[in-house]
């Protein structure tokens, strides 16, 4: 069971600080946005370069842009050790997972919640992890969608059914109230931008959200930097 915090819910004037705050996490989720794909901008790719070399926790830049086959690359080679792509966005999304892990990244590709997964299920063995979007992707702070449980379980299902060593990522709403049912529908990532950034001791928060969800899905599991080989 893996918690990484959204730097989207951070403060972005003090994202070095910020970092060192969740030094916990397994993961740092940098919400990449192009105001084109999704209604919002945020952060490019020197700004993930130079937090890389403020923290030491890995980095998971999830790609909401336009054009993720010309782009992803360059954001391996700014340090991050997993990019996200968007199935609705790749042009070549088998060609883009190889050349991601090419480079030495992990490979992901996310969902909206409109998006099925059945028409992707060939494309499984590509990837190192899916994320299945519980809100619309574009902004922080939405409430979670009950209604993606079902398809986390389905996601779960098809990753199992392939023998996999899949990681399933949901974004979106997370937090102490809905992590339970996250991790007993089948996923292991979790992403919590507010739920984090807006506790009091957000990497006492990124411990709790982890015991909730090892509790539910009845495992200890092993930790992201453990998984990650740091």
């Amino acid at each position: 069971m893996q918690i990484n915090p959204s730097i989207l819910s951070a403060d972005f004037s003090r994202l070095a600080d910020e970092a060192k705050a969740v030094e916990g996490a397994d993961w740092l989720h940098v919400d990449v946005m192009d105001n084109h794909f999704v209604p919002n901008l945020t952060l490019g790719v020197p700004v993930v370069e130079a937090l890389g070399k403020a923290t030491d926790t890995p980095m998971d830049c999830h790609l909401m842009i336009e054009d993720p086959d010309r782009w992803a690359p360059a954001y391996v080679e700014a340090g991050a050790g997993s990019v996200t792509f968007h199935v609705e966005a790749a042009a070549a999304p088998v060609r883009l997972a190889r050349e991601i892990r090419a480079k030495g990244a992990r490979a992901a590709m996310a969902l909206k919640p409109a998006t099925p997964i059945e028409p992707y299920e060939d494309l499984l063995p590509e990837l190192d992890m899916l994320l299945v979007m519980t809100v619309e992707p574009g902004f922080g702070g939405q409430a979670f969608l009950d209604i993606m449980l079902p398809k986390i379980r389905r996601t779960r299902e098809l990753i199992s059914r392939h023998g996999l060593e899949m990681w399933l990522q949901v974004d979106g709403g997370v937090s102490a109230s809905t992590i339970e049912r996250c991790a007993e529908a089948g996923a292991d990532v979790f992403v919590a931008g507010s739920a984090v950034y807006g506790a009091e001791d957000p990497d006492k928060a990124v411990r709790e959200l982890r015991a909730l969800a090892e509790n539910a899905a009845g495992t200890t599991g092993l930790c992201g930097h453990q998984a990650a080989g740091r």
